[in-house]
């Protein structure tokens, strides 16, 4: 997320979000999605009176997503752009996690604190990051660009750029090299 990011207006990012959730309104992830955004936006509205009937519309919508969906996501997290929430149950998200733009949460995940002496201290999810059912990411972990989690996996360590987390607690699985055609391909392109 950059500054940019910051820029963009609640219904540029509303309407970014549906296009990355197909196109469909009634998925339960992009309405979790657009009610983030609007407790977001909310909190720029500086005088607190005017802010008032905003911040209670907010509270009804995000207790409904999270009742009725089983996803909570609060305001408080930092969300980038064209995030897909698939599915929905049973997904926590810490509201101190910070989620880079284009990734992937599915149904059942966690992203949460480690230990209760550390409450503040939630992961951070680089871009376009795939994080698979089930899955729990769990205290100040960082995920980097590309990386994915699989299902069902505990995450308690960084997990680096492109490379695969699995099981319990999760191992890291090194990127892939490249094909070798597309080696060739690629150096006779730069040829």
């Amino acid at each position: 997320m950059n500054d940019q990011d910051h820029n963009l207006g609640l219904w540029a990012q509303i309407r970014e979000d549906h296009t990355a959730h197909r196109r469909d309104w009634t998925r339960p992830g992009f309405r979790a999605v657009a009610v983030h955004r609007f407790g977001v936006w909310r909190m720029g509205i500086k005088s607190k009176l005017l802010r008032a009937p905003f911040s209670v519309l907010y509270r009804m919508l995000h207790r409904r997503v999270r009742n009725v969906y089983g996803i909570e996501l609060p305001y408080s997290a930092k969300l980038g752009r064209r995030v897909v929430v698939e599915h929905q149950s049973g997904i926590v998200i810490h509201g101190n996690a910070v989620i880079g733009d284009d990734c992937v949460i599915r149904q059942g995940v966690t992203l949460g604190i480690r230990r209760e002496d550390q409450p503040d201290q939630a992961p951070v999810l680089g871009k376009g990051v795939s994080i698979g059912a089930g899955a729990a990411v769990l205290g100040g972990v960082h995920l980097g660009d590309g990386s994915s989690v699989g299902a069902n996996a505990v995450v308690l360590k960084d997990v680096p750029a492109g490379a695969t987390a699995v099981g319990i607690p999760a191992k890291i699985i090194a990127p892939r090299e490249e094909p070798v055609e597309e080696q060739a391909a690629s150096e006779e392109v730069s040829a």
